[in-house]
């Protein structure tokens, strides 16, 4: 003969996996009707022109140091006294290539006011860089990474990323995805100015 109590953590055990059900399935029909009944607002900057918003931060640039698309050594030293966006990116990454177009322009209307854009390739070979420059028409400064060094000197793998050095040598801005020409005259533009 089978004890009765024995079934009972296993009904206590059903009740509370039904209790947590419906508390889930409560609280989901009250974020719609909070989603109906809200007003509704405007989208943030990040979300409405696709950008997002950068962190703004402080500390000593790394040095770093790679070749560039020539196979000329380049270093981030050589720059202090300008503003320089370091944008890393990858020829493979979809929103490394949306942003291209943004960086180009901004560089475009920018590069005479002792600013400087560095394009930093994570790890694709030089022949296949040269045909995405080509193809995006790029102007401003290609350096090769094929090691990852500057990804890990800024301690962010994440694709695309960018920083903002100031004329000083210190990181005042970081992004971590696409940048938008909006964002990038909004945010990078009052530091040109200091």
């Amino acid at each position: 003969m089978q004890n009765s109590n024995t079934n009972i953590p296993e009904q206590q055990a059903k009740g509370k996996l039904l209790a947590l059900f419906f508390l889930g399935s409560g609280l989901l029909v009250l974020g719609i009707a909070a989603l109906l009944v809200l007003p509704k607002t405007a989208l943030p900057d990040s979300a409405a022109d696709g950008s997002v918003v950068p962190l703004a931060v402080k500390f000593t640039a790394p040095e770093v140091s790679l070749n560039d698309l020539e196979g000329q050594p380049a270093s981030l030293a050589a720059y202090l006294g300008k503003v320089v966006l370091v944008n890393n990116w990858a020829t493979w990454c979809p929103p490394c290539k949306a942003e291209m177009p943004a960086l180009q322009a901004f560089y475009e209307a920018h590069k005479n006011q002792n600013f400087e854009l560095i394009g930093i390739e994570a790890g694709e070979p030089a022949s296949e860089v040269s045909l995405f420059v080509k193809q995006y028409r790029l102007t401003f400064p290609i350096w090769l990474d094929p090691d990852s060094k500057s990804l890990d000197a800024f301690h962010n793998q994440a694709l695309p990323n960018s920083y903002v050095i100031d004329k000083n040598g210190v990181v005042r801005l970081a992004w971590s995805g696409a940048i938008s020409r909006d964002m990038l005259e909004k945010y990078v533009v009052p530091l040109l100015e200091e």
